[in-house]
């Protein structure tokens, strides 16, 4: 941009950058100083003009745009002419140019280009109805902007005619692949724009160039370009639009997408809400789900502990009758302590607390296999301790049922004391106090009557 002015119409616009150019033209970004707001101006050089014919077509841009006005399009500042160079300023529209969507490697979708196509429409119905029609001539993707709302609009109105001759002659004006076929003859017409708006659908939604798509004869071959995926009342809306012979080519865009159906912004909104449905749906399914294992959890964990408390029946009336001397139960019990600490650590402390972490990056099904070890840690830890408790009754039964020695002093006939040791088992014994407590009990009840008489 070594040659593009800082200021220009004495200070009024200060240029911010350069935007695109081409031949004999450039269009600049800058700042209306006066109105505070982006302009863009484009310059065109009357002195390295090739021929009169452009510089009638930048006046023609000039004198057109100053008498348009629609949201679609840049509106008019002003034009003017200084150091032998005509500029235009119209509105800066802010959004991106299709050709620079495409060379990115972005296309558009199907919502986006019916929506593409109802701005389109309502441009072409406002520039086509007027007295004489104003036929753009050169749309395509460089000359449509989408701006951040993500609506359409038309620029570059370089290539504009204004005036139709009956008897044809025009200049060849456009660009190839996007260009009606009438247009290499220089019959430019209403139709042609709808034609090229249709080329442009084509290349958004393939994101190739017209040339480089599959033909039939001298037209595009839509149904073959997009696919069978693509819905049938869109390929035949394109269809109408891209045929060669302007006589049979549809002249209006509106009819084609009244079976189109509703407005891209309520099929968005719908899909929007079928989308929020679809994920209202699939997290209750993931809540059912999880209510699901917790319940499967929850009887397993119930199952686990009557097998644990039935198991232990059994051990005590078939296993666990056998007594267990002191050492040995000593030794099991530190072992089964040592063996609950393990538990306790590396089931229910350490292992709960790493798929915690881990459930920070994987999602809620760590944080619930989490719970799960944690469970199984409980179970663990309670099953060794019924385990403890048998042993424990075990090794007490043994040292209760050990024999009891009795020593006892008796007169021999002789003479001499004697001594008498009994050996009895703790059946012996119980029966033996049994009998002791009966004969007591009987010496009182004797005593109680000798007081009375």
């Amino acid at each position: 941009m070594s040659d593009a002015p800082e200021n220009l119409r004495e200070g009024r616009y200060a240029v911010v950058r350069l935007l695109g150019e081409g031949g004999q033209g450039a269009t600049f970004e800058a700042v209306d100083k006066k109105e505070g707001q982006p302009v863009a101006i484009k310059r065109f050089r009357v002195r390295g003009a090739k021929s009169w014919k452009e510089v009638e077509l930048a006046e023609r841009e000039a004198r057109v745009l100053a008498n348009l006005s629609h949201p679609g399009l840049p509106r008019y500042v002003e034009h003017f002419e200084e150091g032998g160079e005509l500029f235009l300023v119209t509105q800066k529209i802010e959004g991106e140019s299709l050709a620079a969507m495409q060379k990115r490697g972005a296309t558009l979708g199907e919502a986006d280009v019916i929506r593409l196509l109802r701005d389109a429409s309502a441009i072409l119905d406002y520039l086509h109805g007027r007295a004489p029609p104003v036929v753009h001539r050169d749309i395509k993707p460089s000359n449509v902007l989408r701006r951040p709302d993500g609506s359409f609009a038309l620029i570059d109105f370089g290539a504009v005619r204004d005036k139709m001759k009956p008897e044809g002659g025009s200049t060849v004006v456009g660009t190839f692949g996007f260009m009606a076929p009438e247009q290499f003859q220089g019959r430019a017409m209403p139709a042609s724009d709808v034609y090229a708006i249709g080329a442009t659908a084509v290349s958004m939604l393939t994101g190739m160039q017209p040339e480089d798509l599959p033909h039939k004869g001298l037209a595009i071959d839509v149904e073959a370009a997009l696919g069978r995926s693509a819905r049938p009342a869109l390929v035949a809306a394109l269809v109408a639009m891209l045929e060669p012979d302007p006589d049979k080519r549809a002249h209006r865009l509106a009819p084609l997408l009244e079976k189109l159906g509703e407005a891209p912004s309520k099929k968005a909104d719908k899909h929007a809400a079928k989308g929020e449905e679809k994920a209202e749906r699939k997290a209750e399914k993931r809540e059912r789900k999880a209510e699901r294992r917790a319940e499967r959890w929850e009887q397993r964990r119930e199952r686990w502990e009557q097998r644990q408390e039935r198991w232990a029946r059994e051990y005590e009336k078939n296993a666990g009758s056998e007594l267990i001397p002191g050492p040995i139960a000593g030794f099991l019990l530190f072992g089964l302590t040592v063996a609950q600490l393990a538990v306790l650590l590396g089931v229910r402390v350490i292992a709960p607390f790493v798929l915690n972490m881990l459930s920070l990056l994987f999602g809620k099904a760590l944080r619930e296999a989490a719970v799960a070890v944690n469970e199984a840690g409980k179970m663990a830890h309670g099953s060794l301790e019924r385990a403890k408790g048998i042993i424990r009754r075990r090794a007490q039964d043994l040292k209760n049922e050990g024999p009891r020695i009795e020593v006892q002093e008796v007169n021999d006939p002789s003479g001499e004391k004697r001594v008498r040791v009994d050996v009895k088992d703790q059946a012996d014994v119980s029966e033996d106090e049994r009998l002791a407590e009966e004969e007591a009990a009987e010496a009182e009840r004797e005593g109680r009557k000798t007081r009375r008489r």
